[in-house]
C-alpha cells in the first residue's frame, strides 16, 4: 500500500468518526432540548468523555491525525479528513461550544 492510499483510507476512517460523533452530539442536543434525559443521553456523555480523554492523551490532536502525520507534509488542517479546510480548522472550537450548551440544558433539566 503506498503513502498516499494509506492517507486517504486515514481520511475515510477519520472522516467516518467525525461523522459517528456529529450523530452522537445532536442527539445529545436533541434530547436535552426536548427534556427526554435517559440512559443513552449518559452512555452519548460517557463516549465524549472518552473522545476528550483521547484528545488530552494525544496534547489535544485525533490519535488518527498523528497516524496521518506520517503520511503527508502538508499544512492544511483538514489534510487527514474530509473536511472543509476551515471547518477542520474549528471544529475542536464549534463542537466544544456545542457540547458547553448541552452541559448547561442538561443541568438545567436536571434542577427543574
Amino acid at each position: 500500500m503506498t503513502k498516499e492510499e494509506k492517507l486517504k483510507l486515514i481520511k475515510i476512517i477519520h472522516t467516518a468518526i467525525w461523522l459517528f460523533f456529529n450523530v452522537v452530539i445532536f442527539y445529545m442536543l436533541y434530547t436535552v432540548i426536548v427534556n427526554k434525559i435517559d440512559f443513552w443521553l449518559w452512555i452519548a456523555f460517557g463516549i465524549i468523555l472518552l473522545e476528550g480523554l483521547a484528545l488530552l492523551a494525544f496534547k489535544m490532536y485525533c490519535p488518527l491525525t498523528v497516524w496521518a502525520r506520517k503520511y503527508s507534509n502538508s499544512t492544511k488542517d483538514n489534510f487527514d479528513i474530509y473536511l472543509p479546510n476551515w471547518l477542520a480548522r474549528h471544529n475542536k472550537l464549534i463542537y466544544t461550544l456545542i457540547m458547553v450548551v448541552i452541559l448547561i440544558f442538561t443541568v438545567f433539566r436536571l434542577l427543574t
